[in-house]
């Protein structure tokens, strides 16, 4: 019988696209990577997604996330992705969550327990606390190092945060994470040396406690595809294939 994912069924088999059914990811942030990993996992055949993320669409995402369009600025971000996902596959559990990451509502956020986390935030302290969790719970994680100023998705790399290196986001991860005697987390990160974009304005800054990012079309997505099928290889068992 022809179904969404005859064509990954193919690819996998029948026992693989069974297991990505009944498996349970969070994903935390549903920004340029997130949102592109997100529909990608959906796509896949995931078949129950966890999204959080408190920000609302606005002028300046259109530029390279999957849920921003003219359309759609001044909507929750993750009501417009659970709505893609249920246009792509409407048997998909979607839950979401409207808030931001804190060490105050992990517990919250972890409710139900995923089987696995993909981080797609921003702030240290936020993606400290989802790793810490992470390790605690002994649930499989991948976190993004991030992808703002850079120009060459070619340079991604998934590794070990140990054997990071020019990522300014990773140097301090790894500073944070020695400190808490946390080891062994899988990452996804850049050998680009970012582009500076200090001293420049979008308008955007106004209120901010921190400069903004630059960002392009194509960088954000290649991140969280790479995301998303390092996700689902090992979720299926073919890490490493």
């Amino acid at each position: 019988m022809i179904h969404e994912f005859s064509r990954t069924e193919l690819l996998i088999g029948e026992e693989a696209l069974g297991k990505l059914r009944r498996t349970t990811v969070l994903v935390l942030g549903v920004g340029g990577v997130g949102s592109h990993c997100i529909e990608a996992l959906a796509r896949s055949g995931v078949g129950r997604l966890i999204l959080v993320d408190n920000d609302k669409v606005s002028l300046t995402n259109i530029n390279r996330q999957s849920i921003a369009y003219h359309s759609t600025v001044g909507r929750y971000k993750t009501e417009i992705m659970k709505e893609r996902i249920h246009d792509i596959c409407p048997e998909t559990e979607v839950l979401t969550y409207e808030t931001f990451v804190l060490p105050e509502n992990i517990e919250e956020i972890f409710e139900i327990r995923p089987d696995y986390i993909i981080d797609a935030i921003d702030t240290v302290t936020a993606k400290l606390a989802v790793i810490e969790r992470a390790k605690k719970e002994e649930i499989p994680l991948i976190s993004c190092m991030g992808t703002g100023n850079k120009l060459h998705p070619e340079l991604f790399e998934i590794a070990d945060i140990s054997s990071t290196s020019v990522c300014p986001l990773c140097k301090v991860m790894r500073k944070e994470l020695k400190a808490r005697g946390i080891h062994g987390v899988k990452v996804l990160y850049s050998k680009e040396q970012p582009v500076d974009v200090s001293g420049k304005e979008t308008g955007e800054e106004k209120g901010s406690k921190r400069s903004l990012p630059g960002s392009i079309s194509f960088t954000p997505p290649v991140a969280g595809l790479l995301i998303a099928g390092e996700a689902v290889r090992e979720i299926i068992g073919w890490e490493g294939r």
